[in-house]
């Protein structure tokens, strides 16, 4: 069983130590006493059985060791900050000054970091966050009900504008126990339309992208063996053996890095798919929207994405 891991404080506390250089002004900063400080460190120390500091008359220095944890620390809190941005987002009032829809894939994985960019620009901005899937996100962009949204689907609908942001691409996913796991070769895209899968709802750019895939090479797939309206319910069901299902890349990255799914090469498909914003022809993009757009086309994680999805390939 594994360690439970540090409490946030005390990363953070690490953080500063090899900011600032010196345990009393990291103490200082966080508002606790000097003694305090060192505690924390000490135990901290201990559960990873590591030196992590050193300590002197002229201040404190991080050792090699301190130095790497304290790499993957910010990490760790960058990442806890784009998910308390995305929850604010989430149940921020309707009377909001921006007004957000996004599919799930990019609430999920690219969002909350956008969102926390955008709010620590311009902290007096006040948004709202609907999650849904990508043609709903085109409604109510098309329907003047949101300032902005973000689609996975593979086609604009009219009336709306759009700019792409990014780019992922589908994956084939199986239980470990499932005959597929054990395949050598890859899939054919035949063999994928003949066999029942757990699937997104109908309106989710994922399914719709999977239908577009099929229909342009002439192929007519069986009837899905079940329908869920969540990512998460959709990784669920397949880790349970139910069936294989087709998900974003994105999406299932943790469970492949452990093990706990496995993907399976499908032959002569192309899964790339674009992310995009879109809003209304009508309007022009303005003030925080504009912003926010303009954070998500410089964001450098989306290509790390790429790299890291086109590598696995």
């Amino acid at each position: 069983m594994s360690e439970p891991p540090p409490d946030l404080e005390t990363l953070q506390l690490l953080t500063l130590v090899g900011e600032l250089g010196s345990l009393g002004r990291a103490a200082e900063r966080m508002r606790i006493s000097q003694p305090a400080a060192s505690k924390r460190l000490s135990l901290l120390e201990r559960r990873l059985r590591l030196p992590l500091a050193e300590r002197g008359a002229r201040g404190s220095s991080l050792t090699t060791e301190g130095k790497a944890v304290c790499q993957w620390a910010e990490h760790v809190l960058a990442e806890v900050d784009a998910l308390m941005a995305g929850v604010a987002a989430l149940r921020a009032a309707r009377g909001s000054d921006l007004q957000l829809a996004s599919s799930m894939t990019l609430a999920e994985h690219f969002l909350p970091h956008w969102i926390g960019t955008l709010q620590r620009q311009s902290p007096d901005v006040h948004l709202s966050l609907k999650v849904t899937n990508s043609g709903q996100v085109a409604e109510l962009a098309a329907s003047g009900q949101i300032s902005i949204g973000f689609i996975e689907a593979p086609t604009v609908p009219r009336g709306l504008s759009s700019r792409q942001v990014g780019a992922d691409r589908l994956a084939v996913v199986v239980s470990r126990s499932h005959p597929w796991a054990r395949r050598r070769q890859p899939l054919l895209l035949t063999e994928l339309a003949e066999t029942p899968l757990i699937v997104r709802e109908p309106g989710s750019g994922t399914r719709e992208t999977l239908e577009r895939l099929f229909a342009g090479a002439g192929l007519k797939p069986v009837p899905p063996l079940m329908v869920l309206e969540v990512n998460a319910a959709v990784r669920s069901a397949v880790a349970a053996g139910i069936g294989p299902a087709v998900l974003s890349a994105a999406t299932v990255a943790d469970e492949l890095a452990h093990g706990n799914l496995v993907e399976v090469p499908v032959a002569g498909a192309d899964l790339r798919r674009r992310l995009r914003a879109v809003w209304p022809k009508s309007h022009r993009l303005a003030g925080a929207a504009e912003d926010l757009l303009r954070i998500a086309l410089r964001d450098r994680r989306l290509p790390d994405h790429q790299g890291l999805v086109a590598r696995k390939r």
